[in-house]
Formats: C-alpha cells, structure tokens, sequence
C-alpha cells in the first residue's frame, strides 16, 4: 500500500512521504471515543495520543511508537454514518478538492488547515463513496505496515467499476489493471504498483451502506481476530475465507463501522 521503506523488521515497515494517490492514512469518527478506543486497543494493541486541536476531539492511534489510524468524535447534532475514511496523499488538496468536483464528485469538507500537521478536504466520488485527501506538512500519513494491526489494503466497493474508476485515475493519475475475465474487479496503480482495489457488487451491495471504502486490517489469524471482535461488542459480517490477497473476514466494531481483517500479504 506504501512505498519509500525507511526499514524493514519483524515489527513491520517503517514509511517516509507518499506518492500522490496513495492511500496514507486512515480516520474513524464516532459517537463514543473512549469505548471505541478500549475496542481497537484490545483487538489490535493500540495506544493513543492527542492529534490535532482543529480537529476537535481526536486521537492518533500508535503501534511500537508509529501512527497507524486517528479516530475522532462526531459532533452531538450530527447524524452521519459510523464508517472507516482513507486518505490519499496529494500534494494540493486544493487543486484536487477542484478536481474532485469538476468530475463529478462533491467536497463536503473542507480545504482546511489541522495545524502543522498538514491540510485536508473530505469528499464523495459521483457514487457516493467517501474518502479524504491529506496534503501532508508534519504529520505524514501512517508510519508503519506490514505488521499485525496496521492497515494493509483499501477497497472501493460500488455498483459497477467502469465509471467510479475512470474518476478516481482522472483526479489521482491511476493506471487502471483489469483481469481479463471474472468479476467486476480493477486494481488502481502507480508507477505499476497497485494501491487500491475497486470491486463492482451489483445488487449485492449493501443497501443499507451504499457504495463504501473498505479498509483491510492486518492480523496473525484471521479466525482469531474474528472472535475477539465478537467477544468485544463488535459482529462478523463476512466470516473468514480465502480471498486473492489472503485470507478475509469483514467485520463491524461496536458502533458499526465496517472494516476488514486479512491474514498474509497484501
């Protein structure tokens, strides 16, 4: 999902900047923080520090020191869906918040400042499907993968690919990889290497969620992880199975938010 590894260990990979278009951080936001962080910190062995003031209430989740996820907390009066957002990286969130709307998507948030840390604008594709962009000044994006508890891959889910994609390469520069048959599957790329994964559901998307991200979660078991989530407030959608990348489960913490835990490389 990265790239520039600074090293490379058994406690996983540590990252300097982002190419635009990269997936480079990942954001919660939900009505009760202090349970949703006792939630994660079981499941995956995150700490947590404050982030930005502007941001209002927000933490940073951290592995081994390294930020790995933020989590904040919906405003009272506010009622939108409990759902995982990926950032991708850019180099002018203004020029792509532009872009993003002159393609048909719309900006619900910002360009704005979270103090040093960088800028960032949140926005829809023309499908509906959330995700943010982080132009990056102190705060780079997550700091390591490639260990258990970090994010390892990000997946649109959506009707059908055709369209959703050729948005996401006009505004992000993606090279589009289609299999040649099969299902309605496209991998984005950069520079040939793939960052993010789009699938067309058809009628099998959730009606209940629309066209969504999914970010996948990595784990030593998925099996395992599966139950802990159960054991702590959360549901197994989709149980464990063996998938393209390795083996899946889709799962839901407490308060809904959908996410994904795969075993073995991304």
């Amino acid at each position: 999902m990265t790239e520039a590894p600074e090293s490379a260990g058994p406690n996983g990979r540590a990252h300097t900047r982002y190419t635009p278009g990269t997936p480079c951080w990942v954001s919660l936001m939900v009505h009760d923080m202090a349970a949703t962080q006792a939630f994660y910190e079981e499941l995956f062995g995150w700490e947590f520090q404050p982030g930005p003031a502007q941001l209002g209430p927000y933490v940073r989740a951290l592995l081994d020191g390294q930020e790995v996820a933020g989590i904040g907390r919906l405003p009272p009066d506010r009622h939108l869906p409990v759902a995982w957002t990926p950032y991708l990286a850019s180099d002018d969130v203004d020029l792509t918040a532009e872009t993003v709307r002159l393609c048909g998507g719309t900006v619900g948030v910002g360009p704005l400042e979270a103090g040093d840390a960088g800028r960032l604008a949140i926005g829809s594709d023309p499908s509906g499907a959330v995700f943010g962009v982080w132009q990056a000044a102190a705060h780079l994006g997550t700091g390591i993968t490639g260990a258990p508890g970090t994010p390892a891959w990000n997946e649109l889910l959506t009707f059908e690919t055709a369209a959703v994609a050729k948005f996401y390469e006009t505004v992000f520069g993606y090279e589009e990889k289609r299999a040649a048959a099969g299902p309605d599957e496209v991998t984005l790329c950069l520079d040939g290497r793939p960052v993010a994964g789009v699938r067309g559901a058809g009628h099998a998307l959730p009606r209940d969620r629309g066209p969504h991200w999914l970010t996948y979660f990595e784990v030593v078991d998925t099996e395992e992880a599966a139950e802990r989530v159960t054991g702590l407030g959360g549901q197994v959608v989709i149980p464990a199975h063996d998938g393209a990348h390795g083996r899946t489960a889709t799962v839901t913490d407490p308060e809904g938010a959908r996410f994904a835990l795969i075993q073995g490389p991304c």
